[in-house]
C-alpha cells in the first residue's frame, strides 16, 4: 500500500496528515516534538500499512517535510521512509495552483505537502543519504565559512566607526582584522594616544605578526598617525574609543575561533575516503576540498536523475578542466565558459567513445584560422607592423624547397680557375 505524508514542523509541535494514492485523507493529528511524537507517527503509519507490514513496506510511505536535516527527519530516513525536502517557496505556489484565497493554517500546510508529494513527487529530490562522516565535514565547514563572514562584517563596522572619528587609522592600516592592526589598536583606539606610538612599539606589533619590510612600515604608519586629520571632540572621541576596544575583543576571538575550527575542517575531511580524490584536483586545497564535499556530498545516487548534472556542476568550483578518460595523456587546458560549451559535460559525443568503430565516428572538420581584418582607410598607420598569418601548409617530411640542380648543367661543375677576387695581379 502506498501512503503520502505531509508534516509541517515547528519547534514544539508536527502537524501530520496521511493520504492514500487516491488523494483520500486517511489520518491527521498534532505531534510533539521528540520521541514521542516520532512514535506516535510510525504507530500511525503501521495502522494504515496494516499488522503484516515489515521493512520492505516502508519504503511505500513518503514523507514530505520542509527541513532537509535535524533529529526528526534523521528518524524518518531510519526508518526507511522516502523524505522528500521540498522547499517553502515550492508548496507556497503549489497552494496557488488549487486555491485563491491566501488564507493559511498548519494543517493546511500539512495538507499540501502530502498532496504535493502525492502528485509532483517525480519532481522533487529525496533527500541525499550521505554517510556521517560528510555529514560532520558539513557541519564543520558550514560553521567555519560562517565565521568568517561573521569576521568580514565585524571588521566593516569597525571600519565604520574608525571613518567617524579617526580616519588616519583607516589609511595607516590596509588590513583591519590583522593581528598587528588589532594589536595597536588596542593600546591607541584614539587618535591623542596613536600619536605617541614610537617606531619600537610598532616595530614589535608588525614583528609578531611576521611582517616583512617592517622598518619602512613602521616609519609610514607613525608618519600617517602623527599627520594632520579631521577629528570629533574629545568627549566623542573617547565614546568611540570605548566602542572600538569591544569591537577589537569581537575580532580576536573571531580570528583565534576560525584559525582552531579550520584544523577541524583539514581533521574531519582528512579522515573521509574521497578526501585524497577532491584534493588531487587542482586548485582544491583541504578548505576547498572541505567545502565541495560537504555541498555535493557522498551519496553515489544523489545525481541519478535527469537533472544531475546540471546540479552536480552548480556545486563544482571554477577550476581547469580534469582528465576524463584514463588514456588521456598531455597538459590540462582551461574549461570554456557556460554559455559557449556545445554540448553537456555529462555526455559524450559518439566518436569520442573508446570503442566505437571507425565507420560510425564523425568526419572531423578541419580548423580554420581566422584572418586578419584589412584596417580601415582611416585609421592611422600602426607604430609595429602587423604581424605575417603564419603558413597554413607548412613543410612536410620529404618537400624540398627546390628541385635539385643536375652536376651536369653549365656552370654547376668544379672549376681549378681562380676566382676574380682570388687572383694576384697579373
Amino acid at each position: 500500500m502506498k501512503l503520502f505524508a505531509g508534516d509541517d514542523w515547528a519547534e514544539e509541535h508536527h502537524d501530520v496528515e496521511l493520504m492514500d494514492v487516491t488523494g483520500r485523507r486517511l489520518a491527521k493529528a498534532r505531534l510533539p516534538e521528540g520521541v514521542a511524537g516520532i512514535a506516535r507517527l510510525h504507530a500511525m503509519i503501521g495502522e494504515q500499512l496494516g499488522e503484516d507490514a515489515d521493512e520492505d513496506d516502508a519504503g511505500q510511505v513518503a514523507v514530505g517535510i520542509e527541513t532537509d536535516r535535524g533529529p526528526w527527519v534523521a528518524a524518518l530516513i531510519a526508518a526507511g521512509y522516502t523524505v522528500f525536502a521540498i522547499n517553502p517557496l515550492q508548496a507556497s505556489r503549489y497552494r496557488e495552483r488549487h486555491g485563491v484565497p491566501g488564507a493559511k493554517s498548519d494543517p493546511g500546510d500539512a495538507h499540501v505537502l502530502a498532496d504535493m508529494v502525492r502528485t509532483d513527487s517525480h519532481q522533487l529530490r529525496p533527500v541525499a543519504g550521505d554517510t556521517a562522516l560528510a555529514a560532520a565535514v558539513k557541519v564543520v565547514t558550514r560553521t567555519h565559512k560562517t565565521l568568517i563572514w561573521e569576521r568580514t562584517r565585524c571588521a566593516q563596522r569597525l571600519r565604520h566607526a574608525l571613518r567617524d572619528y579617526f580616519p588616519a587609522a583607516v589609511e595607516a592600516f590596509e588590513d583591519l582584522d590583522a593581528p598587528d592592526t588589532l594589536e595597536l589598536l588596542g593600546r591607541a583606539p584614539d587618535p591623542a594616544s596613536a600619536a605617541k606610538l614610537t617606531i619600537a612599539q610598532i616595530s614589535a606589533a608588525l614583528k609578531r605578526a611576521r611582517r616583512r619590510g617592517i622598518p619602512g612600515k613602521a616609519e609610514r604608519i607613525q608618519a600617517v598617525l602623527r599627520a594632520g586629520h579631521l577629528g570629533q571632540p574629545a568627549v566623542v572621541a573617547a565614546a568611540y574609543a570605548a566602542s572600538v576596544r569591544a569591537l577589537i575583543a569581537v575580532l580576536a576571538t573571531l580570528n583565534e575561533q576560525v584559525k582552531a575550527l579550520q584544523g577541524q575542517v583539514e581533521a574531519y575531511f582528512g579522515r573521509h575516503p574521497d578526501a585524497e580524490i577532491i584534493t588531487s584536483q587542482p586548485g582544491l586545497g583541504p578548505v576547498l576540498g572541505a567545502r565541495v564535499l560537504a555541498e555535493s556530498g557522498d551519496d553515489p545516487g544523489r545525481y541519478a536523475f535527469r537533472q544531475g548534472p546540471q546540479e552536480l556542476r552548480r556545486h563544482q568550483p571554477h577550476h581547469p578542466r580534469l582528465r576524463q578518460e584514463e588514456d588521456r595523456h598531455g597538459p590540462l587546458h582551461p574549461q570554456r565558459p557556460a554559455h559557449r560549451r556545445p554540448h553537456d559535460p555529462g555526455l559524450r559525443r559518439p566518436h569520442r567513445l573508446p570503442g566505437c568503430p571507425r565507420l560510425l565516428r564523425l568526419p572531423a572538420r578541419p580548423r580554420r584560422r581566422a584572418q586578419p581584418r584589412p584596417a580601415p582607410a582611416r585609421q592611422p598607420a600602426r607604430r609595429h607592423p602587423a604581424r605575417m598569418p603564419q603558413n597554413p601548409h607548412p613543410l612536410r617530411r620529404g618537400d624540398r624547397l627546390a628541385e635539385p640542380r643536375s652536376e651536369t648543367r653549365e656552370g654547376c661543375s668544379l672549376t681549378s680557375k681562380p676566382l676574380g677576387c682570388l687572383s694576384g695581379p697579373g
